[in-house]
């Protein structure tokens, strides 16, 4: 029986995830100037896989390309913070609900709840976590949602990147998710629901002050919703 190759990722590929990788660890940090004959030489390839990777990570929103500054790592500031976590309230509670109602395996967030608690890194940990929060909501029966939810997950990322690097909270959260996924795998759709939107609305909450008043009320909401 004949083997077949493991694909070689593309060298556009591999310098998009390499940069992403930095950016969500913090080694790019928010405003950093991304210089394309520099990264060509750190990655070891024509700058024309650089300047296609950069591209696609200024369409997910993670960089931000000016005719004048060239290209940079995207700034994280309260009105990112409310516009990334508004639309995460907005649908990632919903399409968890939805997953629990339709019996769907939350065994991938299990496993990414075991690599989050034993990491040996911030930028293990913070993958791991990215993993949970998305196999809460992939298996919600609705792929155009889940894709939605993709869209905003590495500007949410960035946001979380930021706000760890100025006040770590990783204990906290992994007691929060714990607690989501054990109301999940009890079949509790509403009370897993209740506790992500808290989960979510309460960490944008202490990274940005100013954006509190927004979602205050919104945990309330998301209960009587379930209520109803």
């Amino acid at each position: 029986m004949t083997s077949v190759p493991t694909p070689i990722p593309s060298r556009t590929q591999y310098v998009r995830e390499e940069i992403k990788r930095r950016i969500l660890t913090g080694r790019f940090t928010p405003g950093q100037a991304l210089v394309e004959t520099d990264l060509a030489a750190q990655f070891g390839v024509s700058k024309t896989p650089v300047r296609e990777a950069l591209k696609t990570l200024a369409g997910t929103g993670l960089v931000v390309m000016s005719q004048y500054k060239g290209v940079t790592v995207r700034m994280v500031d309260a009105d990112m913070a409310r516009e990334v976590y508004d639309v995460r309230l907005l649908l990632e509670p919903e399409a968890l609900k939805r997953a629990v109602r339709r019996g769907a395996s939350l065994d991938a967030a299990r496993d990414a709840l075991t690599r989050a608690d034993q990491a040996g890194d911030t930028a293990e940990r913070s993958l791991a976590n990215r993993e949970f929060h998305r196999a809460l909501y992939v298996p919600c029966g609705n792929p155009l949602l889940g894709r939605m939810l993709d869209e905003v997950r590495d500007q949410a990322a960035l946001v979380s990147a930021v706000a760890w690097a100025a006040d770590p909270s990783w204990e906290r959260e992994a007691s929060e998710h714990r607690e989501i996924l054990r109301l999940a795998l009890d079949g509790d759709a509403d009370g897993a629901a209740r506790a992500l939107h808290s989960h979510i609305a309460s960490f944008v909450r202490r990274a940005f002050p100013e954006v509190e008043e927004d979602f205050e009320a919104a945990p309330e909401a998301q209960k009587e919703d379930g209520q109803a």
